[in-house]
């Protein structure tokens, strides 16, 4: 079994409230996150307004606390993963479970990695895109010809189906319509703040680095699969510098989740909320099983999938 943790854009209104009222130890993982944060993050998970939950620097430590909330929850009922991952910033609560690092170093790194990523680029001057049914190494070409001097990257690699785009404003654009040229079925933009995993986030790579070294990693205590190789981490120092060389590298999602499946895992687990990544999964692998927890139903529904009474993975 793997433990997959969502990143960005998962967040919504009321996310982690019925966990929090249901379970003792939910709701002490938010109230340590208002405590590290010194505001009330609790507060805006469980009723927003959206638009602050939508803030890059508010979001990113929302999701992360919502995904340990859930974590902590599984863990409390004895269900343990063989291996970890997280997309993007899910990555940090994937090290969080695999104790790699602490919450609450956590919940602040996230915090700060939101602000830098949002200061690094003046709003309107970067641009994201996500392109569907076009192969992923055609998008990466059309990337490397739209850019015409400016920053296009191939930045989520996340199925067969979809690669997300990030980089410059107009060669973004540009790499959309060369896109819709050669048969993307669809080519949108996205409405995001900032242009995430590529070259133009460099200078809050630097600021991350800087907060990342002064961090305390451990071993992990479970195998992490790392967003910017697909490939295994399993020591403090490999966890740390992937962190670091994923804030302008590609998220190569699908690799990843090829790579734990050849590694035999059978049952994938997203925690935290939504269900982005078992989307994902079904466009990579429809052979595997995959649940999502973020809630006291759909946690009752994994728990039942995976009860004594079932075949263990």
């Amino acid at each position: 079994m793997a433990f997959l943790f969502p990143g960005q854009g998962s967040q919504s209104v009321g996310m982690g409230r019925e966990l929090a009222a249901l379970y003792p130890v939910a709701r002490e993982t938010f109230d340590e996150a208002d405590d590290a944060l010194g505001y009330k993050l609790s507060q805006l998970c469980f009723e927003g307004p959206e638009e602050q939950l939508k803030l890059t620097e508010i979001t990113q430590p929302a999701i992360l606390t919502v995904s340990v909330a859930a974590w902590r929850v599984l863990q409390s009922k004895a269900i343990a993963p063989s291996y970890v991952a997280g997309h993007s910033l899910g990555e940090y609560s994937a090290h969080v479970a695999a104790g790699t690092l602490s919450f609450t170093d956590a919940v602040r790194t996230v915090r700060n990695r939101g602000k830098y990523m949002q200061e690094a680029v003046p709003v309107g001057v970067g641009a994201m895109a996500a392109v569907l049914a076009l192969a992923s190494d055609e998008v990466q070409q059309i990337c490397e010809e739209a850019a015409q001097g400016e920053v296009s990257q191939a930045a989520n690699l996340n199925s067969p189906e979809q690669t997300v785009i990030s980089g410059s404003k107009g060669a973004v654009e540009r790499a959309v319509e060369m896109t819709k040229k050669r048969g993307a079925k669809r080519a949108i933009m996205l409405p995001v703040s900032a242009p995430f995993h590529c070259a133009l986030m460099q200078p809050a790579q630097d600021r991350l680095a800087e907060d990342l070294r002064a961090l305390a990693f451990h071993t992990p205590q479970v195998p992490v699969m790392c967003n910017v190789d697909a490939m295994l981490v399993t020591t403090a120092e490999q966890a740390r510098e992937a962190l670091i060389r994923q804030v302008t590298g590609s998220v190569q999602w699908d690799k990843s989740m090829r790579a734990l499946a050849a590694l035999g895992v059978q049952n994938f687990v997203e925690v935290g909320p939504g269900k982005v990544l078992c989307g994902l999964m079904r466009q990579i692998d429809r052979s595997r099983t995959c649940l999502n927890v973020d809630d006291e139903t759909s946690l009752q529904k994994m728990l039942n999938h995976f009860s004594p009474a079932s075949p263990k993975d």
